[in-house]
């Protein structure tokens, strides 16, 4: 065993997860609007618990200037300030979509070069 090996598999994960994370939310949010927190505790039911309010916030604001999601306030259900809400725009649909394939693609590919060198 390499010693170190957790910290680097969260590292690995880390760095695999920031290039998707964008998608993961276009993903999360084409079901329903969602608003911040509810994205950190879907990515963590899905086993991405690494994944911090501080990081999405940023992302969440490049992707709605970039105009593939917009936003709304609504009152909060537990009775506390508005909150935020996410969703979809066309762009965004269109980039959900593009960026699923792409995926399909990559992963197949890369898990090819891993199924085929096991040892």
């Amino acid at each position: 065993m390499i010693k170190g090996a957790p910290e680097s598999d969260d590292q690995r994960r880390s760095q695999l997860l920031r290039g998707v994370l964008d998608l993961c939310l276009l993903s999360l949010i084409s079901s329903r609007p969602r608003y911040g927190y509810e994205f950190v505790e879907a990515l963590a039911d899905s086993g991405l618990e690494l994944v911090s309010e501080g990081s999405i916030y940023p992302l969440l604001a490049r992707m709605e200037r970039a105009r593939l999601i917009s936003s709304y306030r609504a009152p909060s259900s537990s009775g506390g300030a508005p909150r935020k809400y996410y969703r979809l725009t066309e762009a965004g649909r269109a980039e959900l979509t593009s960026g699923q394939a792409v995926w399909r693609a990559f992963t197949g590919q890369v898990d090819r070069i891993l199924t085929d060198t096991e040892s």
